[in-house]
């Protein structure tokens, strides 16, 4: 599957439109008859072409390996498997994503490819001069581009190295009593082992779902951690005496960074009282010492934490020669993060600094090449060293009908997924897209929250315009088409626009328009922006001012990389919640269709979940997994 919320399918063409740009014009051989065929992009032809011709390599088969590589990553993987290709399988066309990396099967009436035999493949690659000149490399029976074989191993050797050192000092006994004060009770239980068992290891990987725990076991981790170093620097001269804990807070997006600092300043503020906070769960127990300790605490982009330079996307000011400084680094939203990045985190943490991966697994793995979150889980997991710390209690319940759906979807139970969409709670709900009327109403209700958005957004109230629309989020599979975001973010807009008597968005000229809410899609440090903010244009006079959540607002013509927000993909969400989430599935045969997506779009609500989708679709997003094919957990278990 793409990345970028695009239907793989699109890559087919007509074979005869020789001015297609996706069509490498001067390609011959099995080259030119995989491009034809949609199954290589130019971009895969021009660089198994340019490298091989570099290296003096003329064989085809090893030439359309490397393409097949090139598209692996291209489409997520960071390797291939050749052995999934060929007679035995016929793979090629572009579909379901697969384990191997390969593409899905081919269309029932689509000819078949000239597929090199699969037994010596790999063998071939391996003795060429491509393999000589570490173009490629063949490890693990897969086939890998070099930069990636190299960022996986190296990821693989600073995690191996970091749980054979030696285990970081600890007072037991000051543990043990601030962890009982910090989790307390049966409630806490879960949390409370999985602080302890962070707290004496220098790496660990905590995850769980959405509600289980995790921000509250990471500020109860730290509240631990700082006790811990006050008690042994009690006391010291020098620079050391007297110097906090050095905590760093990152997640991959500001959207996500943003969410983890509000969830562990608000994890760490006193019990609610008063009449009805007698019937909850028991908070834990921070202390005004604890939130001396951790006052001040704040999250950035991994990127901003690891000091981006500029005009480069892999390379950063902390690396291996220049450690970051903290004692304590804590990455939310794991699963967001590329087989590269991690390369460039684990390179950048000092040996003797605790490391705390969060995320869930079962999520989306990140835009870029690897799913690092799921390789970790399964590498690190079957080892007997306790790197992996699950959290299973639902501590949130907002609604028990999406606690229940999320978990279905999470155990492959298409079954109970449907049951579940079409039992009549009010908080999960099943759309058919063909019920005309429930379509109708779905657009009317997204023009009137667009509506009232834009009224407040005219009146100048930039919080209220926030908060409104925040509260709903139209999630999409696809980017474009009849159920991508781009046409319903179209759709709505000309609804307000004609509920409002005004021509707005791009029919108007100008993007900009009070009411437009809008998602930041790169970071800009200048201005302080980050991939995944979210914000709303609010008039203030006879101006227009982007108003961002976290409260700093921009002129409109300062901002570039923005996108309109009344529906985004399920890629883009990830990192967010609101309090309703509307998911539109494309029907069954959309190779975007994965339990990963269907799952991160339903956990992105906190009250209610209506899917627009037949069932067929449901039961197709249930079943299928979407598979990278990556060697990290094997090397991990290795």
């Amino acid at each position: 599957m793409t990345t970028d919320g695009t239907d793989p399918r699109l890559e087919r063409w007509a074979t005869d439109d020789p001015h297609d740009a996706r069509r490498a014009l001067g390609a011959t051989g099995l080259l030119r008859a995989f491009n034809d065929a949609g199954v290589l992009t130019a971009a895969d032809v021009h660089v198994a072409r340019r490298t091989a011709d570099v290296v003096g390599e003329t064989d085809e088969s090893v030439r359309l390996a490397v393409a097949l590589a090139v598209r692996a990553v291209r489409q997520g993987s960071v390797c291939v498997d050749l052995t999934a290709f060929g007679a035995a399988g016929e793979a090629g066309r572009p579909g379901a994503p697969a384990a191997s990396g390969a593409p899905g099967p081919e269309a029932p009436d689509d000819p078949p490819l000239p597929w090199p035999d699969p037994d010596g493949w790999l063998e071939r690659v391996a003795a060429s001069p491509l393999a000589e000149r570490s173009v490629v490399r063949a490890d693990l029976g897969l086939l890998y581009l070099d930069r990636y074989w190299r960022e996986e191993c190296q990821v693989r050797d600073h995690l191996v190295a970091r749980l054979a050192g030696l285990p970081p000092a600890v007072d037991d006994t000051l543990l043990e009593r601030g962890a009982a004060r910090l989790f307390p009770g049966d409630a806490w239980a879960e949390q409370r082992a999985a602080a302890l068992a962070t707290a004496r290891r220098r790496t660990t990987v905590l995850t769980g779902g959405p509600g289980r725990g995790k921000t509250t076991t990471v500020a109860g981790l730290l509240a631990l951690l700082a006790e811990q170093h006050a008690e042994q620097h009690a006391g010291a001269r020098g620079p050391a005496g007297g110097q906090p804990l050095r905590i760093a807070l990152a997640a991959p997006t500001g959207k996500a960074a943003a969410r983890l600092q509000d969830a562990v300043v608000r994890a760490l503020e006193p019990p609610p009282s008063g009449p009805g906070a007698a019937g909850t769960v028991a908070r834990p127990g921070f202390t005004d010492d604890d939130r001396h300790r951790l006052a001040g605490l704040r999250a950035s982009t991994l990127h901003r934490l690891l000091g981006a330079v500029p005009g480069s996307s892999t390379r950063f000011r902390h690396d291996r020669s220049n450690r970051l400084p903290h004692d304590v680094v804590v990455v939310d939203e794991t699963s967001m993060v590329s087989l590269t990045l991690m390369a460039r985190l684990l390179e950048a943490v000092r040996p003797e600094a605790r490391l705390v991966l969060v995320g869930d697994p079962d999520q989306l793995a990140s835009v870029e090449a690897g799913a690092v979150l799921a390789d970790l889980v399964a590498g690190l997991g079957a080892r007997d060293d306790g790197a992996v710390a699950a959290l299973h209690t639902d501590h949130r319940s907002e609604s028990t009908a999406i606690t229940g759906l999320a978990a279905a979807v999470q155990a492959g139970d298409d079954g109970a997924v449907l049951a579940a969409l079409t039992a009549g709670d009010t908080a999960v709900e099943l759309v058919h897209p063909d019920d005309a009327d429930a379509v109708t109403a779905l657009q009317d209700e997204l023009a009137r929250h667009a509506l009232e958005v834009r009224r407040l957004a005219l009146a100048g109230d930039a919080d209220g315009a926030l908060e409104l629309a925040g509260r709903h989020r139209l999630l999409c599979a696809h980017r474009e088409g009849p159920w991508g975001a781009a046409s319903w973010n179209r759709q709505v807009e000309r609804r307000l626009g004609e509920a409002a008597g005004t021509v707005l968005g791009a029919a108007a000229g100008t993007p900009w328009y009070a009411g437009r809410p809008v998602l930041v899609t790169a970071n800009d440090y200048a201005l302080g922006l980050f991939n995944g903010d979210t914000g709303v244009v609010v008039a203030e006079g006879d101006t227009l001012r982007a108003h961002i959540e976290g409260g700093a607002s921009y002129a409109v013509a300062r901002l570039g990389d923005v996108e309109t927000l009344h529906a985004m993909t399920v890629h883009k969400s990830q990192g967010g919640q609101a309090e309703t989430v509307t998911v539109l599935l494309p029907d069954e045969t959309s190779p975007l269709l994965t339990r990963e997506l269907f799952y991160t779009a339903v956990t992105r609500a906190r009250r209610r979940v209506r899917v627009v989708g037949t069932p067929e679709a449901v039961a197709a997003a249930v079943r299928r997994r979407a598979r990278r094919a990556s060697g990290l957990a094997r090397r991990l278990t290795s």
